[in-house]
């Protein structure tokens, strides 16, 4: 068996190429199915194939990951997964090439890892990386694309996340991307206190976003959702008030500036709209700060008088006063990381010769019984207890006999010695059919 990565994150694909294959909810378990479908229908091609194919996704604001567990002999899994990407956004067949990553077996497996630890996101350390993971991993579970390969996979990369987090400081005060966004908020306004705040959605980044905004001492913050009642609750518990979702353009005609978190997969804040609204602002700046992912702020809006557009990229130049020190975490945590790895990379090679080892067990177990059955057919004297007794005998020996090779052979092949599980194979003739 073998894993392959095809993917792209915030240092390969801007914004405006990640937003159009961006999965969430639905859309996210159908991408799923239709992975799973494509998966199999390779497998129908060759009938000789006994592996199972399994394919998960890792989509977050930052990222789009496909992972598939395959047979060795998959030679063109790679190409496969590239088109499976961009009929996913509407590209042309290998349009997003120069836009991706594509990693096998042992670097797919440190990459997840990595991923899962906080090592490759955007913010160093940021804590929901490893939720999303754990998400990612369910998801696949509920649709049913995932198996024992990548099963194992994702609980070990979820594993070593557990572990950065608990064993070093890599998650230590990190800045999200809600703070990120607030601290841009404070570097274009300064002095937040006395400030319009409006923030449009209220889900976790939303949470985080006021948290963060009444620290920064504002006030003066309303919060706009699809959902009223969430938006309220959410407003409440932070000082700051709840407005419907027909009052965004008054909401927008208050505001300074304005902070987009929605799951909207489109535009909800259209150029037409803020047109309209900047006559009632008297040339009053507004800010906008769109984290969504697809984004949610019409791009066309920047190019409006007194208007200003920040997308989730721009999050990039703004300062993280404890990245030193989380920096000074990283070789401890990709310490975890190689021991994880070889664990589950040890585990992955061992896979290779379980096959090999059912059908060894298979063919002593019908050599045996066959051999049994002839022998008991010649003694028909012996009892009903009797015959159990010589089952029973038979079937022990079978299993001593083939004990040690068992381990041995799981050992050797976790070492990276795949070849003694061929000889075996040859050695026994196993994949003939048994002569009489």
């Amino acid at each position: 068996m073998k894993v392959v990565l095809v993917g792209m994150n915030h240092t390969t694909a801007p914004v405006s190429i990640r937003e159009r294959v961006a999965l969430s909810g639905e859309t996210l378990h159908e991408a799923l199915k239709n992975l799973q479908t494509l998966l199999q229908a390779v497998r129908q091609e060759d009938q000789d194939c006994l592996i199972r194919s399994e394919g998960a996704i890792l989509s977050t604001c930052n990222r789009l990951e496909v992972y598939v567990a395959t047979g060795e002999d998959d030679a063109d899994v790679t190409e496969r997964m590239e088109r499976f990407l961009a009929d996913l956004g509407g590209f042309p067949p290998m349009a997003l090439s120069a836009y991706l990553y594509r990693h096998e077996t042992e670097e797919a497996v440190h990459h997840l890892l990595r991923v899962a630890a906080g090592l490759d996101s955007m913010v160093l350390g940021e804590p929901q990386i490893l939720g999303q993971v754990t998400d990612a991993y369910q998801i696949a579970l509920a649709v049913g694309s995932i198996g024992p390969i990548l099963s194992t996979l994702f609980r070990q990369a979820i594993h070593a996340g557990k572990r950065a987090r608990t064993e070093t400081a890599i998650g230590r005060h990190p800045t999200s991307v809600s703070n990120a966004a607030v601290a841009l908020a404070r570097q274009v306004l300064g002095d937040l206190k006395g400030r319009c705040v409006l923030l449009v959605g209220a889900g976790e980044m939303a949470e985080v976003a006021a948290r963060n905004l009444v620290a920064a001492g504002a006030s003066e913050f309303r919060i706009i959702s699809r959902t009223y009642t969430r938006a309220h609750e959410l407003a409440r518990s932070f000082g700051g008030s709840a407005m419907a979702w027909e009052q965004i353009g008054e909401a927008l005609t208050w505001a300074d500036i304005v902070l987009i978190s929605t799951a909207a997969p489109h535009t909800i804040i259209h150029a037409d709209g803020v047109r309209q609204i900047l006559l009632k602002r008297n040339e009053r700046p507004l800010f906008f700060i769109d984290i969504a992912v697809p984004r949610n702020v019409d791009p066309a809006v920047a190019q409006l008088p007194h208007v200003y557009l920040y997308d989730i990229d721009d999050l990039h130049t703004i300062a993280d006063e404890s990245l030193a020190e989380r920096r000074r975490e990283v070789p401890k945590v990709e310490a975890i990381i190689a021991e994880e790895a070889k664990k589950y990379l040890a585990w992955l090679r061992m896979q290779s010769v379980v096959p090999t080892l059912r059908e060894l067990r298979s063919k002593a177990e019908t050599i045996a019984k066959e051999e049994l059955q002839k022998t008991l057919t010649r003694l028909p004297h012996l009892s009903e207890s009797e015959r159990r007794i010589i089952a029973a005998m038979t079937h022990r020996i079978v299993q001593k006999i083939l004990h040690e090779p068992t381990v041995r052979l799981k050992e050797y092949a976790s070492n990276g010695h795949g070849e003694y599980g061929e000889a075996l194979r040859e050695l026994f003739g196993l994949g003939r059919q048994l002569g009489g």
